[in-house]
């Protein structure tokens, strides 16, 4: 699509055009979704959010001033619906201990021979708490500081559940394939 007819569709759902707003979903539903799956647990929960979302979209696009990209600007505000969703589950509990990062260094390029599918869903087992911060850090690229600020949690506990989504994952990576080298034997 180009980005006058993007623009066009824009003014369409500005105006409250039903039309314009499905055009605005088939753009963006797949890649939304996707982003909805990192920070849910299954996809039922993805499916909330990206409704929770598309519809925040809806009622605030008139703030949308033309600065910056405007699918950053739908991205944003779907990583924010996932954030309120779990801060008002109150899944978040604070950590303030410390753990040493453990990386993974037998084989650099494990991740790689993960599908896709199968690092999501791995992602989607980490307990919620350790699922957002993973998510702030290591897909949207969040500092620490920025995280203890969204999810109103000390920067030390960040750290600490990231270090422990890390450890979880890089386990659940090591088993995944500790299974599939003794199923080829």
């Amino acid at each position: 699509m180009s980005i006058n007819n993007l623009e066009e569709v824009i003014q369409g759902c500005v105006k409250g055009k039903r039309k314009s707003q499905e055009m605005l979903f088939n753009i963006f539903s797949k890649k939304m979704f996707a982003v909805c799956l990192y920070y849910s647990k299954n996809k039922d929960e993805a499916e909330d959010i990206l409704h929770n979302g598309f519809l925040k979209i809806f009622e605030n696009i008139k703030q949308y001033k033309g600065r910056g990209s405007f699918e950053g600007w739908v991205r944003k505000i779907f990583v924010n619906t996932a954030l309120e969703k779990f801060r008002s589950q109150t899944f978040l509990t604070a950590v303030n201990d410390q753990i040493e990062y453990d990386y993974m260094t037998e084989d650099a390029d494990i991740i790689s021979k993960l599908s896709s599918e199968e690092l999501i869903k791995m992602i989607q087992e980490l307990s919620p708490a350790y699922r957002m911060v993973f998510n702030l850090y290591a897909v949207e690229g969040y500092s620490h500081e920025e995280i203890s600020k969204k999810l109103e949690i000390a920067e030390g506990t960040s750290k600490s559940n990231l270090a422990r989504a890390r450890k979880i994952l890089q386990k659940k990576v090591r088993n995944r394939f500790t299974l599939s080298e003794k199923k080829m034997r």
